[in-house]
């Protein structure tokens, strides 16, 4: 069995560029950064490193993509990763691996952007306010008593509870 799976979390580089092929069909790119944080084992110092992701969104995704994102915009992104290959003009052979997404979620807007998503058709999340996360910590769920067998005891099947 083979898994060709992609989870990403990060901001746009740049706005996003919504294309229609010759066909019709709506191809949006766009580029995200991620970072990753670590120290520097032998100065101690933390290091942020940061990579660059190429992501493609087709069809309906892509149009939303293009209408709500923007650059600086926290994404997440869900999809497979694709290699394309062609002949540069220099007759050299081009390669190119981009994260074909298959689901997007908003998480924020930038800074800059006025407004609220207001798309049925685009998942967005919404940060819960700060009183209703102390209210679901506060309230654990009622948990079963199960009976426990030390090692060595003789097991009695009216002990199992299922």
């Amino acid at each position: 069995m083979d898994l060709n799976k992609v989870m990403i979390i990060g901001r746009l580089t740049r706005d996003p560029e919504l294309r229609t092929i010759p066909s019709g069909v709506s191809v949006c790119q766009i580029g995200v950064a991620t970072s990753f944080v670590y120290t520097n084992q032998q100065t101690g110092q933390k290091v942020e490193n940061t990579e660059f992701h190429n992501v493609v969104l087709w069809r309906k995704l892509g149009e939303i993509a293009a209408q709500y994102l923007k650059k600086g915009t926290q994404v997440f992104i869900e999809g497979r990763l694709q290699t394309r290959s062609w002949d540069g003009q220099d007759g050299q052979k081009r390669y190119r691996t981009e994260i074909v997404a298959e689901n997007m979620i908003m998480l924020q807007r930038p800074a800059s952007q006025s407004g609220s998503y207001q798309s049925a058709a685009a998942p967005v999340v919404k940060p819960a306010p700060a009183e209703a996360i102390a209210q679901k910590v506060e309230q654990p769920a009622p948990v079963e008593e199960l009976p426990t067998i030390q090692q060595g005891e003789d097991i009695n099947v009216e002990d199992i509870p299922f």
